[in-house]
């Protein structure tokens, strides 16, 4: 009977279909409904949220409800949304588990922030999670926690269509959870300059030290002051409010102005 039918779980990452995070969070969410994964076939780590327009995408399916794409992990997302599943779509999806951090700014760049972004704007209440870990990584909490997240977010009676959380999970066992926003921190602005064999110029781009600033109520400081597991609600507002003020008063030559916008 339908009204009997378990919830569909789509499962996206950004370190590919093989990866150890990913299949920590299959088995996490398993026994809370129809789990469907489908994910990049390569790892796609600070993708963001690029998709694959100018070419084709190839699907393998991997085995049953699990599939690889040629592709970013937002294109994973659409593809799942707007083609497997496009005649009994999702009720949750979740993303990750990233091996690695995806706090403050780093949820521009994440891939796995990215694929549940992408499912959360075709209207799909998304999670995406992260371990804030270096190798070797124990997924044991992370994987605890997503169980009891998605299966409170299914309990609801009705969630968000556009809903997406970050949630961020210490190494070793955290002291519990808190709901935070996004904090601020850097890894350095290194550019390493080599040469290679024919002499040309080659560059790594990206720090290698960390530091985050001390911010009540943010992701780094849950994380890293307090072991607590951060959860944080994006949403899709990038318009700069006060900035229609300021912008309405500049004089610009020869083009006249229409007002702030929303007046």
């Amino acid at each position: 009977m339908a009204g009997t039918q378990q919830p569909r779980i789509l499962v996206c990452n950004d370190d590919g279909y093989f990866s150890e995070g990913l299949r920590a969070l299959v088995d996490a969410v398993s026994p809370l409904g129809e789990v469907w994964v489908v994910a990049p076939d390569r790892e796609q780590s600070a993708a963001s949220h690029a998709i694959s327009l100018w070419r084709p995408l190839r699907l393998t399916e991997v085995r049953e409800r699990w599939f690889s794409v040629d592709g970013t992990p937002a294109d994973s997302a659409y593809l799942a949304i707007h083609h497997l599943l496009k005649d009994d779509r999702p009720k949750i999806m979740v993303s990750g588990i990233n091996h690695g951090a995806n706090l403050a700014d780093d949820v521009n760049y994440s891939g796995t922030v990215a694929a549940a972004r992408e499912a959360a704007l075709l209207g799909i209440p998304s999670i995406a999670f992260s371990l804030v870990s270096r190798a070797p990584f124990d997924f044991t909490h992370a994987a605890r926690f997503a169980r009891s997240l998605v299966a409170a977010a299914l309990a609801q009676p009705q969630l968000p269509s556009r809903m997406l959380l970050s949630v961020n999970v210490p190494s070793g066992e955290p002291r519990g959870y808190a709901i935070t926003r996004l904090g601020r921190h850097s890894y350095g602005y290194d550019v390493v300059e080599k040469e290679d064999p024919r002499g040309r110029k080659y560059y790594w781009i990206g720090g290698s030290t960390y530091a985050h600033e001390d911010l009540p109520g943010s992701d780094c400081n849950a994380v890293h002051d307090e072991r607590l597991i951060s959860v944080t609600p994006l949403n899709f507002e990038l318009t700069d409010t006060p900035m229609l003020k300021d912008l309405a008063g500049w004089t610009l030559e020869g083009f006249p102005g229409a007002g702030r916008g929303g007046d």
